[in-house]
């Protein structure tokens, strides 16, 4: 799903693994599926390679991730805590649309799953546009596209919500235990699409 790029101040850009979608849920029922074990205290680490006792090296983990991500698994990911809530309330009572900007995968199949179930669980009016980079490819040129913009940016990548500093957006991070010990100051923080509401809205 690809529409014309607006610089408007009712555009929320998010990212959607961890963010608008559990995709962690998912994974790990996949890999447990396929025999793979959690690590000691793996909800605090960042990297396949040190949450599954299995996986060998980050290579090893981006090949699964990748499987992963462009398998019929991808289409049925949940919501993310309460994310339908807010997101529909901001769209509906506050006027708010949404970019999404996700490194899925540039795979067709993969892409079309991922827009059904974005639509399927949040609704068709919510999204002006679904972009889809390669897997674990950074977002600086999707980004850039909104450069001055000062859209709100929502994600739970440090380095991704950081890129949205230097183009002079607004950045959210979505705070997980895995990107915790991570978090720089230069950025609000949001446990879940309430606190995300409330600073939206300036009711935090």
């Amino acid at each position: 799903m690809k529409r014309s790029i607006m610089k408007n101040s009712k555009l929320i850009l998010t990212d959607c693994d961890g963010v608008l979608l559990d995709w962690s849920y998912r994974f790990f029922e996949f890999m447990d599926e396929k025999g793979y074990t959690l690590s000691d205290g793996y909800q605090r680490v960042y990297g396949i390679d040190k949450i599954f006792n299995e996986v060998v090296d980050k290579a090893d983990g981006r090949r699964l991730v990748t499987e992963f991500n462009e398998s019929a698994w991808i289409g049925f990911l949940p919501a993310l805590r309460d994310a339908v809530k807010y997101v529909k309330k901001l769209n509906e009572e506050h006027g708010y649309i949404f970019g999404v900007i996700t490194s899925l995968s540039t795979n067709s199949y993969a892409i079309s799953l991922r827009e059904e179930n974005l639509v399927r669980i949040f609704g068709e009016n919510v999204f002006d546009f679904i972009t889809c980079i390669e897997t674990g490819a950074d977002k600086d040129a999707e980004l850039m596209k909104f450069q001055d913009s000062e859209c709100w940016w929502i994600e739970d990548k440090v380095e991704n919500a950081e890129c949205g500093l230097k183009f002079n957006l607004n950045p959210i991070l979505m705070r997980h235990t895995h990107n915790e010990s991570h978090i720089t100051s230069n950025m609000r923080i949001a446990r879940n699409w309430k606190q995300i509401y409330n600073i939206v809205t300036g009711e935090e």
